[in-house]
């Protein structure tokens, strides 16, 4: 008889588990609390609206289409990809600009130039460098799982290891070759997106600028969530059952084993594994007693979690020329910036926001005449407030929007608002402290010492999406997706598989 697995959490990481080990032949159940599956990478319609509500940068297309081919598909049968020119817009509030960066050498060079003469060279070395790490990472590191730090001391981690810039932080890196403020910034603004800030997010990251110059930043026709439509057809193209609408209770363990879940109705799922695409820190602590906790409450307390985010979900009347797909606004004092989101957490003073007009590239997400805007500023994960002082921030952010970002009588023009934050993530995703994303990538905090994806008091139960390895990000979790499945399977190899 086929082995039974329930999967609990509908994020791209548990429904990508569920691509693979259905495609395997496994009997797969996979269960979500919300009513739409995809985790953070939800969706809403509201007065012709259509928002993405979480991710929205696709990034790494290789990464997606060497996941689809390995369950038999063709990427391109699913999503309409659009490569975005330029990539993102960044306005600096000091001088009343605003710069555009591309995938292309020669645009990005010329920009580079304006800036900082002779920085175009360094580019290109810097972006050179990246590919290479890009490239090693992907076959020695990214698909690897790790269960000791002997794992990071055999000969090829080793000898490939020393090719990485592994101790230096991206900041160090950066800043040595770059000496414009605005050039420093650019390299950098991707740690965020990592979950962490570029003075503790370690070099090897530095990898993301050839991801984000070479590769380029993309769109699926429709939204993020088309691709999330994508995986739920081909995994119950693989005979995948999926449920929406049932929250978990607690995972069934009899003797040290998993046995299945509780549903919160009562009901019981028996199953020969179980894996958590839940936020780690819920499953432990809510879902299983604590004489089966890997983690203690104070490990949770210690982890240094990457930011939540305040976001404004807008419908504005007419259009917003000067905003392009994605835009930047950096903080003036960056450096107060970040202290006040992983420091000394608070609302920052001056803060650093982004805004996505997906109504730039697709005209179906909003009605004619009118632009769908996404709007969202990184903030502390549990930064305590109250509506009051959420729709006062909000207020604040769109003063900043108007007068920066030259979008006039924005705040007149708003016909639909909908505010999102710390509170909401921990209600929707049982997120840790309302983190957007997870634990951030620091050096304590990524491989060996992140949380491992397979539970060592319980047998037969694994972990998968941003918590565990390799971290954060849609292509991230589809790989932490396909490490769970080597773990199933007993495949010991680091590369990426190419089969099943």
């Amino acid at each position: 008889m086929k082995k039974k697995i329930v999967i609990i959490g509908g994020g791209i990481g548990g429904l990508a588990s569920a691509m693979l080990l259905g495609k395997k032949g496994y009997d797969v159940t996979l269960l979500e609390k919300n009513k739409h599956l995809g985790g953070r990478a939800n969706i809403f319609t509201e007065q012709g609206f259509t928002f993405d509500m979480g991710p929205s940068w696709y990034m790494m297309p290789d990464i997606f289409e060497d996941f689809f081919k390995l369950v038999g598909e063709d990427i391109t049968k699913y999503l309409t990809l659009e490569r975005l020119a330029p990539s993102y817009r960044v306005f600096l509030e000091s001088e009343h600009k605003h710069y555009d960066f591309y995938s292309d050498m020669e645009k990005n060079l010329a920009t580079f130039e304006s800036l900082e003469p002779g920085s175009g060279e360094k580019l290109k070395e810097h972006l050179k460098r990246g590919g290479f790490q890009y490239k090693i990472s992907k076959q020695e590191f990214m698909y690897k799982n790790y269960d000791s730090i002997f794992d990071f001391v055999n000969k090829r981690v080793m000898t490939e290891g020393r090719k990485l810039p592994l101790f230096s932080s991206m900041s160090t890196i950066v800043n040595k070759l770059f000496s414009n403020e605005l050039l420093q910034k650019v390299l950098q603004y991707q740690t965020v997106l990592l979950g962490t800030s570029p003075y503790n997010t370690p070099g090897i990251y530095s990898l993301m600028n050839y991801v984000d110059f070479v590769d380029g930043i993309w769109y699926p026709k429709g939204g993020i969530y088309e691709l999330i439509k994508a995986l739920v057809t081909i995994a119950k193209k693989n005979n995948v059952t999926m449920r929406t609408e049932v929250p978990v209770s607690n995972i069934l363990i009899v003797d040290g084993v998993a046995k299945g879940v509780r549903l919160e109705s009562g009901e019981e799922i028996t199953a020969d594994i179980v894996i958590s695409n839940a936020d780690y820190e819920h499953t432990e602590t809510k879902l299983m007693d604590e004489k089966y906790r890997e983690h203690s409450t104070q490990y949770w307390e210690s982890r240094t979690l990457a930011p939540s985010a305040f976001i404004m979900y807008l419908g504005v009347d007419g259009l917003a020329p000067s905003l392009t797909h994605h835009n930047l606004l950096f903080s003036a004092d960056w450096n107060k910036n970040f202290a006040q989101i992983f420091d000394t957490p608070q609302w920052p003073d001056s803060p650093s926001i982004y805004v996505c007009k997906p109504s730039e590239t697709d005209p179906t997400v909003a009605p004619h005449g009118t632009e769908n805007l996404f709007v969202l500023v990184p903030i502390a994960s549990g930064l305590p407030y109250t509506e009051v002082q959420m729709k006062e921030y909000g207020d604040k952010v769109l003063s900043i929007m108007e007068r920066v970002m030259e979008v006039p009588d924005l705040t007149k023009r708003i016909i639909y608002r909908r505010d999102y934050c710390v509170k909401d993530f921990e209600r929707d995703y049982n997120s840790y402290k309302g983190t957007a994303l997870g634990p951030a990538h620091t050096l304590m905090q990524t491989a060996f010492f992140r949380p491992n994806n397979i539970s060592k008091k319980v047998k037969n139960l694994y972990y998968v999406g941003a918590y565990t390895n390799p971290g954060i990000g849609m292509p991230v979790c589809m790989i932490s997706a396909q490490l769970v499945y080597k773990r199933i399977e007993g495949i010991k190899d680091p590369s990426p598989l190419t089969e099943l």
